[in-house]
């Protein structure tokens, strides 16, 4: 599991971000369930830009999880 990565239920969250040509952030995350062959990974691109790397990462965060908890 990656450091930042955080299991919720039968998912693995993982948030991730990268930096823009300017310095801002872009935040990711990977939502991964299933083991082996069966296993998918979703992983979505947010819009916002933002100035500090535990923003874009804590926004991340926030948005996996509510799209696991979203699925009951």
């Amino acid at each position: 599991m990656q450091k930042n990565s955080i299991e919720v239920g039968r998912f693995l969250v993982s948030p991730f971000i990268k930096t823009s040509d300017d310095g801002g952030f872009y935040a990711s995350v990977s939502i991964r369930s299933g083991q082996g062959s069966a296993n998918h990974d979703r992983v979505m691109r947010f819009t916002p830009r933002f100035t500090g790397h535990r923003q874009a990462m804590d926004y991340a965060r926030a948005q996996g999880q509510a799209w696991v908890a979203a699925l009951g």
